[in-house]
């Protein structure tokens, strides 16, 4: 079904996908211009990895709902406000017993999953006589006070939980590739100070002359923009850039045919944009950073084209963006180069909360370390009790041994005379 890969991306957001994907007039595209058009079998395309944690249960639990036509009913009529505030989390009551008994079972998986990895948190933390029950209220993707049973609950519950992440989810991307970036340059000013002046010196001039090199590239043109996609068109596609149509664009890289370009549809669209910076076989060119530029051009796309802020982009969304001056007339595209990730300042607080952790490891491997050396001492304490033990084992043995044969007289001669 086509509303299932897109609620699998953002739950919420599902009717708007349907009622757009059923309206949608068919576009036809001239296949004698399309070099090698291969038909897509929807059926092999996996549904993309949200990124949550819960990604394996969201999947799971919409794998089930899909399989009750009554629930599959009211979700196609049903519209974002309806599905947002829970109204139709109360559908579930009126699913088929079958089904409910295979939630049920996804449930209790999933809280049995969890509350492992709160154990296994736990253990590695040497925490005892903690109650794991009550730390289950800390996952807000499911109903924790009934672990047996998946309610309307559990339905709106994983609906507001997936959306929130999945809001979020970009910005913790960002400040994640801020951390790295700022470790990155604090490993480097590190390894600085290890060094004589004259290596130091070599060092600074290796690390600029990369700079350069990696800002030596062709011209980036400005993502979502006419000219960035008439290269799509012409580079990836084969098609002649001076047959270059939006309708048939969009039809050709909306790859499931679902009626909509979504992130990862987006995204693949940048490809070779991103392959005039980076190169993994360049010593300066970092494929993270490649991925993070790929986010911004996303992102970029996103507020300039989805205008009801669906995260998806609809085959009229995309036209109205082709009629907008920025289209055809973008300003010039800033790659990460060009931009400033942090500040001393930031780097700064960094490191000193980078040197507060460094503090707290070393004082826990120190006392590692002091009892490591308490059971290498209580060991070789046993040890020798051990030895000790055995020798006076071997002490009483021999003197059962002399008990046992008669005595001799001096000179060796038995007291014991033979008979004439």
């Amino acid at each position: 079904m086509k509303w299932r890969t897109i609620l699998l991306q953002y739950c919420f957001l599902l009717v708007t996908c349907i009622l757009t994907a059923l309206e949608a007039v068919p576009i036809d595209i001239d296949k004698t211009k399309v070099e090698n058009a291969q038909p897509v079998d929807s059926a092999k395309i996996e549904p993309p990895d949200t990124g949550l944690y819960y990604d394996e249960y969201l999947k799971q639990v919409i794998d089930v709902l899909e399989t009750d036509n009554h629930f599959r009913e009211k979700l196609q009529k049903a519209d974002i406000e309806e599905i947002k505030s829970g109204r139709l989390s109360k559908e579930l009551d009126l699913v088929s017993h079958h089904v409910r008994t295979k939630l049920d079972e996804l449930k209790r998986q999933e809280v049995a999953r969890l509350r492992m990895l709160i154990k296994a948190k736990l253990d590695s933390l040497q925490d005892t006589g903690i109650d794991h029950h009550a730390l289950l209220k800390q996952f807000d993707h499911l109903n924790h006070l009934n672990p047996e049973k998946f309610e309307s609950t559990d339905l709106d519950m994983l609906i507001k939980a997936a959306t929130s992440d999945l809001e979020h989810y970009d910005k913790a991307r960002h400040e994640e590739f801020k951390k790295y970036e700022m470790m990155k340059e604090h490993e480097r000013r590190e390894y600085l100070k290890t060094l004589n002046e004259e290596k130091r010196k070599e060092e600074e001039s290796k690390f600029e002359e990369m700079k350069r090199k990696h800002e030596n590239h062709p011209k980036i043109n400005h993502p979502g923009s006419k000219d960035q996609l008439k290269e799509v068109w012409e580079e990836a596609d084969g098609l002649d850039p001076n047959d270059f149509d939006p309708k048939t664009f969009f039809k050709l890289h909306d790859v499931n045919s679902d009626g909509f370009l979504d992130e990862q549809e987006l995204e693949a669209l940048f490809t070779k944009e991103l392959e005039k910076v980076y190169d993994p076989k360049n010593e300066e060119d970092d494929m993270v950073e490649m991925e993070e530029e790929r986010l911004r051009m996303r992102e970029h796309v996103m507020n300039e084209v989805d205008t009801n802020k669906d995260r998806l982009v609809t085959l009229e969304e995309f036209l109205k963006a082709t009629e907008k001056k920025e289209f055809l007339e973008p300003d010039s595209w800033e790659t990460l180069d060009q931009q400033q990730f942090f500040t001393e300042e930031e780097l700064k607080e960094y490191e000193n909360i980078i040197s507060i952790q460094e503090t707290e490891l070393k004082k826990k491997a120190d006392e590692l370390q002091k009892q490591k050396e308490e059971l290498q001492r209580q060991h070789d304490q046993l040890e020798a009790q051990k030895l000790e033990y055995h020798q006076v084992l071997q002490q009483m043995e021999q003197k059962k041994l002399q008990q046992e044969i008669s005595p001799s007289v001096p000179g060796g001669e038995s007291k014991i005379q033979p008979r004439m």
